[in-house]
């Protein structure tokens, strides 16, 4: 199968000749960064192929809020996830990985394995440059399937997950620190559902991460962008709706990790400490009692819901608890105001 990992050129720089020797090294590291990174695969050419009966839905919005602590949603009083919470079922007590950082935690997420097993305990963009998680991902097995798939990060350091050949359509920024705003995410999110409806979505929204590092875990400043990341998540249910039709998908929101002070990737209770919200069709009301939940698990789920069976070596379970038996035919519509 041949895909074509679409990028845009960087532009050029003209440099003074004194320059010249101090920007060689950064220009080598750097250079084939500098543009966004757009992974693009050409329809799957499998004869014959019947999706799998699905448990759940064939449509499954996976949402992560990068940074998102679980106390912030009520301290801040995010309208959107409140209101996830109060129609869907969640726990505020779910676990991300140790170290509890960006790429690694987002690996285990997508791939339902620990570190020991994928092997990413780095978090920077030239190491992800380099390296690729050969392992199977939610992407690769339901492409695999017949599935469609799509991915949006809104920080760079994703090179190692958007492989090509499992995603039918990717995208991140560029840049050692690239980031874009949840605004410039989501609008890309919306565009793509109105030209396709993949099977699988996966939105990252980096807003509270940015925030609580600038100025602090809790900090007002990450209030507001907590509340920038509930209204992503509005938006993007708004487009889902329209994409897929009422009560035609299931939902997970999550994030990859907490923090405290201006950093996280401790053990420390308040970085390792995840909301995980479903809801949408299948989903029964209420909190997870006594949920044990891992983000190892959230991989599982998404497998689950579309009816795929997953990895022999995964760790994580299907967050079963969450959801209405298969043939119950419970369907949720999107809340007044998505």
């Amino acid at each position: 199968m041949r895909t074509m990992d679409v990028t845009r050129p960087a532009p050029i720089r003209v440099v003074h000749r004194s320059s010249v020797m101090a920007a060689l090294a950064a220009a080598l590291l750097m250079t084939a960064g500098c543009a966004p990174r757009y992974v693009i695969s050409p329809p799957q050419q499998i004869p014959d192929l019947v999706l799998p009966e699905p448990s759940i839905t064939r449509h499954v919005v996976l949402v992560s809020i990068d940074g998102l602590r679980p106390d912030a949603i009520g301290a801040f009083g995010a309208p959107t996830l409140q209101r996830l919470m109060r129609e869907g079922s969640y726990t505020l007590t779910a676990a991300t990985i140790l170290p509890s950082k960006t790429l690694p935690s987002h690996t285990s997420m997508l791939t339902g394995e620990l570190p020991d097993r994928h092997g990413v305990l780095w978090n920077n963009v030239l190491t992800a440059k380099a390296d690729t998680v050969e392992l199977p991902t939610i992407f690769s097995v339901a492409r695999s399937r017949g599935y469609r798939t799509a991915a949006f990060f809104s920080k760079s350091k994703f090179h190692s997950i958007q492989r090509q050949g499992t995603l039918d359509y990717s995208q991140a920024p560029g840049g050692w620190f690239g980031r874009w705003s949840s605004d410039r995410t989501v609008g890309d999110v919306e565009r793509h559902l109105e030209a396709a409806r993949p099977n699988v979505l996966f939105v990252h929204v980096a807003d509270p991460d940015h925030a609580g590092h600038r100025s602090g875990w809790m900090s007002a400043e990450y209030g507001r962008a907590v509340i920038a990341a509930d209204a992503a998540v509005a938006s993007v249910l708004s487009a889902a709706e329209r994409a897929y039709g009422a009560g035609s998908y299931s939902v997970i929101v999550t994030a990859d990790h907490g923090g405290h002070d201006r950093d996280h990737g401790s053990a420390d209770p308040r970085d390792v400490t995840i909301p995980w919200i479903a809801w949408g069709r299948g989903v029964k009301s209420g909190q997870l009692a006594d949920a044990s939940i891992r983000t190892m698990d959230t991989a599982s789920t998404v497998l689950w819901l579309l009816g795929l069976p997953e990895p022999t070596d995964w760790i994580g379970t299907p967050v079963l608890g969450a959801f209405q038996g298969r043939d119950t035919g419970a369907r949720a519509t999107a809340p007044a105001g998505f």
